[in-house]
């Protein structure tokens, strides 16, 4: 048995070890573990630095989660767009590909607890009809390994797969979406990497949510996926009393580039069921991304999206630096809140101007249309208040 098994073997994960590790209360601890099963590893454990900080909220249950068993169990709608089990295919080139129901931590605010950890939702019994699914739609050049997570599967039965999906021909990119580069650093083994290699084009996307979870394992475990030729992205997600501070997100992103992870996504928290007490405002969001723009490097900047409920997919959202809009010029603002006027075309706005002129005076048809017909007006996007700069 390898360490990292050892360490899911030896992770709290019974209600007694609510009760006496974290004094939850025995008929509430329970109903927690019932409702989503409790998984921490010693590693992810001994992160912990005092009862309910960052580390803490996103791994153990708390009697919140039982006020909001009202809420979508599968908000994203990823079992309506799952043509066959184990697959979800929602945009039009990618699929998700479903390889196990297990992760070496379940995290509190985790959109899919409707099946992780139960084998019998995330089956490795689908495996032949997923493949059959990717083998039949030559659309589809990007797969994402998820669950789960890919990585608990042992190396011979991930490399299968991983073989298994190179012997399709339109299939150009795999992606690992894993955490275990930040909950269970142990997992990332030479022996891994070197038979990741040999599957290339692979892709990383790892889950790193908080400064403190950048330690020398964890830093280690990205460099050598680095160092095998794997990008590593990151995906955030954004959470009350976790991240909601752009302070935090500045350290933790700039701590993700000295790692060679490049800062990917950051979520809004889906309107996912036990999990809503975690959910942030927009305004929030826009607030963390308006003090990153500007302010450190480009590549420390993750694009901010929200999952849309309902299966509409990843939508970004900007703060609103556009100031005005029309034909002849855009008005901006930069992350100092300095304004800038930008001409709009190739054409100056005296030359257009001009052209505009020419075709009323007889140059043209005279009816106020370009020589191409399209009726000139202008476009205005709602300006800022003085508010919305501050």
């Amino acid at each position: 048995m390898e360490l990292w098994q050892q360490m899911v073997r030896d992770s709290v994960h019974t209600v007694d070890q609510l009760v006496n590790r974290f004094k939850i209360d025995r008929q509430v601890a329970e109903s927690l573990n019932e409702f989503f099963q409790v998984r921490i590893n010693p590693y992810y454990l001994s992160l912990i630095r005092y009862p309910g900080d960052p580390i803490w909220l996103q791994c153990v249950p708390d009697i919140q989660e039982l006020q909001d068993l009202d809420a979508a169990e599968d908000p994203l709608m990823e079992d309506a767009m799952s043509p066959v089990p184990n697959i979800t295919h929602r945009y039009p080139d990618r699929a998700l590909f479903l390889t196990t129901s297990q992760c070496g931590l379940y995290c509190r605010f985790c959109t899919r607890k409707r099946k992780v950890g139960d084998s019998e939702k995330i089956s490795m019994k689908g495996l032949e009809a997923a493949f059959n699914y990717l083998e039949t739609h030559t659309e589809i050049r990007d797969v994402i390994l998820s669950g789960g997570d890919p990585l608990m599967l042992t190396d011979v039965m991930l490399e299968k797969i991983l073989k298994r999906l190179r012997q399709i021909p339109h299939i150009e990119i795999i992606r690992l979406g894993t955490k275990m580069p930040c909950v269970l650093p142990q997992r990332i083994t030479p022996k891994l990497v070197e038979m990741l290699k040999k599957y290339h084009p692979i892709y990383i996307n790892t889950h790193f949510n908080h400064p403190w979870e950048i330690t020398p394992e964890s830093s280690k475990a990205c460099q050598m996926l680095a160092d095998a030729g794997c990008p590593v992205g990151n995906q955030m997600v954004l959470m009350k009393d976790v991240n909601d501070d752009p302070v935090i997100v500045k350290e933790l992103m700039q701590k993700l580039l000295k790692i060679r992870v490049r800062p990917y996504y950051m979520y809004m928290a889906d309107e996912t069921k036990g999990a809503n007490h975690f959910r942030t405002s927009i305004a929030k969001g826009l607030e963390i991304i308006d003090k990153l723009r500007g302010w450190t490097s480009g590549l420390a900047i993750p694009h901010f999206v929200i999952d849309a409920p309902g299966g509409g997919g990843k939508i970004p959202i900007l703060p609103n630096y556009v100031l005005h809009y029309d034909d002849e010029k855009i008005v901006l603002r930069n992350y100092k809140n300095k304004v800038y006027t930008y001409n709009n075309g190739s054409q100056t706005t005296k030359a257009k101007k001009a052209a505009v002129k020419n075709n009323g005076n007889g140059n043209g048809n005279g009816n106020g249309k370009s020589k191409r017909g399209a009726i000139t007006r202008k476009v205005v996007l709602p300006e800022l208040t003085e508010a919305d700069l501050n």
